[in-house]
């Protein structure tokens, strides 16, 4: 009976330890200024962290978007060193909406996190930085022109030139998309109203940066995305209303590049340690 107590001691202390040592993870619902979006959050144990407000890539419909968040989260928590960031995903809605619509949602999100976060979650946040992937880096790029932050990750952002993109698809040279096919619905072609177009493009979103942004390309990417990556690191490196922007350029490495080089891995770490 001795032997049997102490195994089972042993066995919840070290069910204690390893709970203690591991982050805990929900989803929640969250709420600023009247609008709702539901986020993935990774709490680490530390009472002070660093937060990272993450955003997933394009999906299809909105039953896809938590899984994107928490897909998008878990990469982020493998390529970061660090073991006291928390890390909030944010499913920010894209089914039926145009392009850049869901940036309601992301800057609730980011706001939720600067101003509620820390009686909500009960933890002491020093740092929130925005990180992004794809149409993710779209957003995390566009919210750096809106609110400061102590810094800016984006992965392959884009679209970056919607005039080019739903252009192609309008004269068959690609297959149709949900994302041109609303646009088109709304403002007619690109032919007809490229403004329109270029107004949600993120080539229209490269001055007024308010805080520090790493920018990593995979030069392997799609033809698409590397057709306007020269304008749009060009145009952001003219900008003369912007802070600090670092352009990491991968030559052997494609859309997901961040996340699959050790050269993004480890600048996107040094990034976030500065």
């Amino acid at each position: 009976m001795r032997t049997r107590s102490r195994i089972l001691l042993a066995t919840l202390v070290g069910v204690l330890l390893f709970s203690m040592s591991h982050s805990a993870q929900e989803v929640r619902r969250i709420t600023y200024n009247n609008i709702s979006v539901d986020v993935v959050i990774d709490r680490p144990n530390n009472t002070f962290v660093d937060v990272l407000v993450a955003f997933h890539g394009t999906v299809a419909s909105d039953e896809q978007i938590i899984p994107a968040a928490k897909n998008t989260l878990a990469r982020v928590k493998e390529i970061t060193a660090r073991t006291d960031m928390m890390i909030v995903s944010v499913a920010y809605p894209q089914e039926g909406r145009l392009l850049g619509d869901g940036i309601l949602e992301a800057e609730a999100a980011l706001l939720w996190v600067k101003h509620y976060s820390r009686k909500a979650l009960k933890r002491k946040v020093n740092k929130i930085f925005l990180i992004g992937h794809s149409q993710g880096g779209y957003i995390v790029t566009r919210l750096n022109t809106m609110h400061a932050t102590d810094g800016v990750i984006a992965n392959a952002p884009g679209p970056l030139n919607l005039v080019y993109r739903c252009g192609l698809e309008e004269n068959g040279q690609v297959p149709q998309s949900a994302v041109c096919n609303l646009l088109r619905q709304t403002y007619g072609t690109t032919t007809a109203n490229p403004s329109a177009y270029m107004d949600r493009s993120l080539l229209n979103f490269t001055s007024g940066h308010l805080s520090d942004i790493l920018v990593v390309q995979g030069m392997q990417d799609s033809p698409i995305q590397l057709f306007s990556w020269p304008t749009f690191k060009q145009q952001l490196t003219n900008c003369t209303t912007c802070e600090d922007r670092q352009f990491l350029e991968i030559a052997n490495a494609g859309h997901t590049a961040l996340f699959d080089s050790p050269i993004g891995i480890s600048a996107y770490n040094a990034f976030i340690n500065r």
